[in-house]
């Protein structure tokens, strides 16, 4: 009897995969710039929404908050972001891209386009489209998830006649 075949990689593990690879090849576009994949990853999440607290952007950006007051630093000493008290709330003081953070950006972004267009070589235009909804969807999935150990609800497996008690 031929060995069955091995079941297929969870979809969790192909996700993994996939971000270790485009971190990797993400930090070969921005170290020789003097950043890590992170730090891009800030710049580019402060791009997308303006005037962010520490916590939002480390979120977002998928670090800690510790890791972000650090990360915040660094940024800040090289120009490329600001931090200034909030027009509407004056206590809380946010984090926004500097018009040297946007030129920066700007100088990494054919690298970055072509990375994410090799990362889709041989999808169609469709199936990229829709893979962006389908991973945007388990993304809002996720995030409305409680945190924590995950409920489990074990579904009975049947056995094969082998196996059951024989009847008395």
């Amino acid at each position: 009897m031929p060995d069955p075949e091995p079941a297929p990689p969870l979809l969790l593990y192909l996700v993994k995969q996939v971000e270790l690879a485009a971190r990797a090849r993400l930090d070969d576009i921005v170290r020789p710039l003097g950043l890590t994949a992170l730090q891009y990853t800030a710049l580019t999440v402060l791009e997308r929404h303006t005037d962010m607290s520490s916590a939002q952007l480390a979120r977002s950006s998928f670090v800690t908050a510790q890791s972000m007051a650090d990360m915040i630093a660094g940024l800040e000493s090289r120009g490329l972001i600001e931090r200034h008290r909030d027009r509407d709330d004056r206590r809380r003081l946010v984090v926004a891209l500097t018009p040297a953070g946007r030129a920066f950006l700007d100088r990494c972004r054919d690298e970055v386009l072509a990375l994410e267009r090799g990362m889709l070589t041989g999808l169609s235009q469709q199936e990229a489209a829709a893979l962006r909804a389908a991973l945007s969807t388990c993304h809002a999935n996720l995030s409305r998830l409680p945190r924590g150990p995950v409920a489990v609800t074990r579904r009975a497996i049947p056995r094969c006649r082998s196996c059951r008690p024989a009847a008395a």
